[in-house]
C-alpha cells in the first residue's frame, strides 16, 4: 500500500551480498504490504526481522510482511511507514470510536486499545518504538499531556499509553517497533 502524495517517500531498498560477497540492492520498490483507507490512514511495511543472531547478507528473502498486524512478533523487529488523517469534521465522537476499534480489530490489535475517550485510537503495546515523523503536522496524545511535532522530529515510545492526531491534512511517519516482551 502506497499513500496517494507519499509516493516519492515510500521507497523500500534493502542490501544485501551478491555470489560473489559484494555488496547490492536486493530489493528497491515500494512497501511489501499494509492496510488502510486513504480517508483515515494505514500502516504499510517495510521490514520483520529477528533481533538478535547474526546476519547473513547472502539471505534474500523477502521480510516484509504481506499483511499488517500493529505489533511486531516476539523476539522481533518491525519496520513501517504508518499514515493517519486529521479526524473528519463534523464526524460523530462514536463514529470515529468505532471506526478506531474496527481498524485496531483488523490489524490484530483491539485488546491493545485504552481511553477512547482521551483519543479513539489511543493504545498501548509491549514494544519500544521509534517514530519519526516524515511529513505534515501531528501530536502526540499521552495520558496526561499532548505535544505537537514537526518533521524530522523523533518520538522514543516506551511501551507507555498513547495516540497520534494529525493536523490540516495528511502526518506520514517511519516507525521502528521493537518487541520487549
Amino acid at each position: 500500500m502506497i499513500f496517494a502524495g507519499f509516493e516519492d517517500a515510500m521507497r523500500r531498498i534493502v542490501t544485501g551480498d551478491d555470489a560473489d560477497g559484494r555488496s547490492t540492492i536486493i530489493i528497491d520498490g515500494p512497501p511489501s504490504g499494509g492496510i488502510g483507507d486513504p480517508n483515515l490512514g494505514g500502516l504499510a511495511e517495510i521490514w520483520h526481522e529477528a533481533v538478535s543472531g547474526a546476519i547473513d547478507p547472502k539471505d534474500h528473502a523477502e521480510r516484509g510482511e504481506a499483511t499488517s498486524l500493529l505489533s511486531p512478533s516476539e523476539g522481533k523487529v518491525k519496520v513501517r511507514w504508518f499514515m493517519i488523517q486529521p479526524a473528519p469534521e463534523g464526524a460523530p465522537p462514536e463514529m470515529i470510536k468505532a471506526a478506531a476499534r474496527q481498524r485496531f480489530g483488523d490489524f490484530g490489535a483491539a485488546h491493545e486499545l485504552r481511553d477512547q475517550n482521551r483519543h479513539p485510537a489511543m493504545h498501548q503495546t509491549p514494544t519500544l518504538d521509534i517514530i519519526c515523523l516524515i511529513s505534515g503536522d501531528a501530536s502526540l496524545v499521552l495520558d496526561n499531556t499532548e505535544t505537537r511535532i514537526k518533521p524530522g522530529q523523533i518520538v522514543i515510545q516506551r511501551g507507555t499509553s498513547h495516540g497520534w492526531t494529525a493536523h490540516g491534512g495528511p502526518a506520514l511517519f517511519l516507525a521502528v517497533l521493537i518487541d520487549r516482551r
